[in-house]
């Protein structure tokens, strides 16, 4: 027997039912030494690999489906299908597996001829092949129900009664009866009609698929499955299907064979859907033909639209016209959501294909116009496709925004059209809005992002690194622009009286606008975690982490803790940066004010807060220790349910002692204060060679700030500490019981100048972004400053 080699699509049937793409290739039909008999082979056309290796077994039952499918199964769950490109090839195969089973090529399926030695034994006294079907007449329905409903749980059976509809016409001569009980208003014979095309449909036949779902039979169909026995009343699904369903061709479909194929989908899909009942786990698998029936449907459907470049240059020439009215524009948007869904039943290789012409037609330039529009389906619709493009390449979408980039200004580029409309949703739920942020994640996140610079163009950059820098450049103000207007307000903190209970006027009150700032916080701790030095210049420049830690003061719970999160993950680091940054800024004091607040409440925030201490302690980060302990343990000593605070003070009291034995190791003349400042020259030389470290990745790591206000925050040794604790003790503790609000006036400092009453965030503005070096930052034994000038070093202790 030669050799036949035709292209295909190897498909299996999935757990969920669905059919998998398993490759392309070509199929011949040749005997096989191993498998011992005539065997159905596959090789893949890209590098000849074998798909499919199936022995044509003369006991399985294939099926041909839609002139171009053959369908099987190899074992009870592992259904298989061939789809071919041409006819002539499947009529090839077709003929081989008939040739095998002794069967006339021109059946639809070749049967099962036994199932199991039982089965087989029971079945050996029926002379007749078919089942004997009873006259179609009224007074026959009860009978041929019966013996419906009677064949499902027998596959041969099923078989049987599947060619005896099929041979003798049946089905349609059920539907004239169905016609004749409506007329005549007979409830019982229209009832066992139901349980009838009901049945039949389990059948799982695609050939009666075929005659039930032609334009001649299906609204019949529908209406015998209005008449559920269960039901008081019939259901209206051909009034629906007929008066309610309107379709709608946003350009005139000229090809009827096309439209005939779309009307009928969309039929059996509400079929499918709305009218069968949720099979039983019982009768799961008798509709899987009917799922493959629609799935080979929209393959087709999008496959013949697609190739019709015309039809869809039109639909994007009139998408794009300013000329279009809304409605129309709506139907448009409605039609290319619907073509991308369609567009998922494609194989990979295809839906390839199906998005690469989408992209060259202009379909993001298109989407960047509608997601603007005010109408709020249409701006749905069109995130809904924008979701499928960016699921599909994100690449290709940030290729395109960073192109745009060049021609157009910021506030109309398309990402940040798309964080608008994140911003702007007016749906309290915030839907499109979390949507919105997870396609933004997606864009921003580096991991689907190509990492070898020759793949780029321009300039011979990383797609990571050109496209963070666009982002950082052209749209980051933009997602952050509503978290830095709704802690603007920081500034005003600086009048608050000490120990008042906390100010909501400066945290957003506002339920929607809460959780909106949570999202973008969100997608902020994300940068934290993936962007590394981009994020860190944004952080410090805009002094990003105190404006966050405004919003630990929100009645909002939960966004507190999303606010408290965002800074657990820059510690998380273990940055020296960001732990310089902290401790300069100190940046503690909201976090501990927050826990003290929360008083005796063992609740998340309380956890929360603990957990990003005891993180300190475990990881023994040095700087930040030291910090905690000389600025706020008089606050946190007493809270002992848990031995977190104490065990920072050891941590901090052991790196004290170890300080202390190295200087006691060298001699007495450079145990002065002189020694003090030489090791602080050594400290600036090693900050400068982070410096340096990190300019060389083209980044600034550092936010203005200014040095005379922060270093009179601090106390300059622990010794020094210690003795204006004892002072404070012997003066009623007025100094410990102070709390420091982030800008008060400050004494003079070391270096002569007067520090004004600015907080870090107006020294940022005042400095228009410029860059200064971090060489003066406090730590666990340095500043010489007096510890009296240190407004801000004492938590809350009480209110």
């Amino acid at each position: 027997m030669s050799d036949t080699r035709r292209r295909v699509k190897v498909y299996t049937l999935n757990e969920d039912r669905q059919w998998d793409d398993r490759g392309t290739g070509h199929v011949s039909s040749t005997y096989v030494e191993r498998l011992k008999g005539m065997s159905l082979l596959v090789r893949a056309e890209s590098d000849g690999s074998l798909l499919l290796e199936s022995k044509i077994n003369p006991n399985t039952a294939y099926q041909k489906q839609q002139d171009t499918l053959i369908v099987w199964s190899e074992a009870e769950n592992y259904d298989l299908a061939l789809s071919f490109q041409e006819k002539a090839g499947c009529d090839e195969i077709w003929e081989k597996i008939c040739q095998v089973q002794g069967k006339d090529p021109s059946v639809e399926v070749t049967q099962d001829l036994i199932e199991s030695e039982e089965e087989h034994i029971e079945e050996m006294p029926e002379t007749s092949p078919l089942i004997d079907l009873p006259t179609c007449e009224l007074n026959k329905l009860e009978e041929i129900a019966d013996l419906v409903t009677s064949v499902l749980s027998s596959p041969i059976r099923r078989e049987k009664l599947a060619l005896a509809l099929e041979n003798e016409g049946y089905i349609k001569k059920l539907l004239q009866l169905f016609q004749v009980c409506e007329n005549l208003e007979n409830t019982e014979g229209l009832h066992h009609l139901y349980e009838i095309i009901r049945g039949i449909l389990f059948l799982n036949k695609a050939t009666l698929f075929e005659v039930m779902f032609s334009d001649e039979c299906i609204m019949d169909v529908v209406g015998c499955l209005e008449y559920d026995p269960s039901l008081a009343q019939p259901k209206r699904h051909r009034e629906f299907l007929t008066k309610t369903a309107k379709f709608k061709e946003v350009i005139p479909i000229t090809d009827s064979e096309l439209r005939q194929k779309i009307h009928q989908t969309y039929r059996v899909q509400y079929i499918q859907d709305i009218i069968l009942p949720t099979p039983s786990v019982f009768e799961e698998n008798f509709l899987s033909t009917l799922t493959s029936f629609i799935f080979f449907n929209k393959v087709e459907i999008v496959s013949m639209l697609q190739e019709d470049e015309k039809f869809l240059s039109e639909v994007f020439a009139q998408l794009t016209d300013e000329a279009t009215d809304d409605d129309k524009r709506c139907e448009l948007v409605n039609f290319f959501k619907e073509f991308c869904a369609f567009s998922q039943t494609l194989q990979p290789q295809n839906r390839d294909a199906f998005f690469k012409t989408l992209a060259k037609l202009g379909i993001l330039p298109a989407l960047e116009i509608v997601m603007g529009m005010d109408d709020l389906q249409v701006r749905s619709a069109a995130t809904d496709i924008f979701s499928y493009l960016v699921e599909f390449s994100p690449s290709m979408v940030r290729e395109f925004v960073m192109q745009e980039a060049q021609q157009s200004d910021d506030d109309i580029l398309l990402i940040n059209v798309v964080i608008e409309q994140m911003i702007c949703d007016t749906d309290p739920e915030l839907g499109g809005a979390v949507q919105l942020m997870g396609l933004l994640r997606t864009l921003i996140d580096p991991e689907n992002m190509l990492a070898t610079a020759n793949v780029r163009k321009h300039n011979g950059k990383t797609e990571k690194s050109e496209f963070l820098n666009f982002f950082y450049n052209h749209c980051m103000h933009v997602l952050t622009a509503p978290l830095l207007a709704n802690t603007s307000e920081d500034k005003c903190e600086k009048d608050a009286v000490v120990g008042s209970t906390k100010s909501n006027t400066i945290c957003p009150d506002n339920y929607q606008t809460a959780q909106l700032l949570a999202l973008i916080l969100e997608l902020l701790t994300f940068c934290v975690e993936h962007h590394t030095y981009h994020i860190k210049n944004y952080i410090m420049n805009k002094d990003l982490l105190r404006r966050v830690l405004v919003l630990m003061n929100s009645k909002h719970t939960f966004l507190a803790l999303c606010a408290l999160r965002f800074m657990r993950r820059i510690i998380g680091l273990k940055d020296e940066f960001y732990n310089r940054y902290i401790t300069k800024g100190n940046l503690f004091e909201p976090v501990i004010n927050a826990l003290l607040d929360n008083g005796t409440r063992y609740n998340l925030l309380n956890s929360a807060v603990i957990e990003l201490f005891e993180f300190i302690r475990v990881e023994d980060i040095k700087s930040l220790i030291a910090h905690i302990v000389e600025n706020f343990y008089n606050a946190l000593e007493s809270i002992e349910y848990v031995q977190t605070f104490k065990g920072l003070k050891t941590k901090y009291e052991q790196e004290k002692d170890r300080q202390n034995q190295k200087l006691n190791s060298v001699p007495s003349i450079l145990r002065s204060n002189r020694f003090r400042r030489d090791a602080r020259a050594l400290e600036e030389d090693e900050e400068m060679w982070f410096n340096e470290d990190e300019e060389e990745e083209g980044e600034a790591v550092v936010p203005p700030v200014e040095k005379s206000k922060q270093e009179d925050d601090f106390p300059d040794s622990y010794e020094k500490f210690m003795e204006t604790k004892k002072a404070g003790a012997a003066n009623g503790a007025n100094g410990a019981n102070s709390k420091s609000v982030a800008a008060q006036t400050s004494p003079a400092s070391s270096n002569g100048s007067s520090s004004k009453n600015a907080t870090l965030t107006t020294a940022v503005t005042a400095t228009k972004g410029s860059l200064v070096g971090l060489v003066d930052y406090p730590d666990d034994e340095d500043d010489d400053e007096e510890e009296e000038t240190s407004p801000r070093k004492r938590p809350r202790l009480g209110s």
